[in-house]
């Protein structure tokens, strides 16, 4: 570890103060490439819901009524209808819908990659 002197923190102390400066391995930009590729998997998928509530006000109605109710299998049933391969967290209330998806790039880092999408409707 490298100690470097900074009389800033102390100043009536100047030679006498050192701070360990951190060491920090070499940059590897592989698993933030693979983030990245996954991110955007999940974006495709996201896309592909928000194309539907955006163009389908009987498919939104069908999730609002649903959620309205409390009926968290109809709201599942609904989102993966929509043929998406990613995992998605469906939370709502009466007022609105979040959806969380998440992808990993290994089994070692099960949660690499999210993205939120929130949607109000109230």
């Amino acid at each position: 570890m490298y100690y470097v002197h900074h009389p800033a923190y102390c100043p009536a102390c100047y030679y006498n103060t050192y701070w360990p400066i951190r060491q920090y391995p070499p940059a590897d930009p592989e698993l933030f490439l693979q983030s990245a590729n996954e991110t955007k998997k999940l974006m495709n998928d996201a896309n592909v819901i928000l194309d539907k509530l955006a163009e389908s006000k009987e498919f939104d109605l069908k999730i609002m009524e649903a959620a309205q109710a409390s009926d968290q299998e109809e709201v599942e049933r609904l989102i993966y209808s929509l043929d998406i391969s990613s995992e998605v967290d469906i939370t709502y209330n009466p007022d609105n819908l979040k959806l969380e998806f998440r992808s990993s790039v290994s089994e070692d880092d099960p949660a690499c990659c999210r993205l939120l999408i929130a949607l109000r409707w109230r």
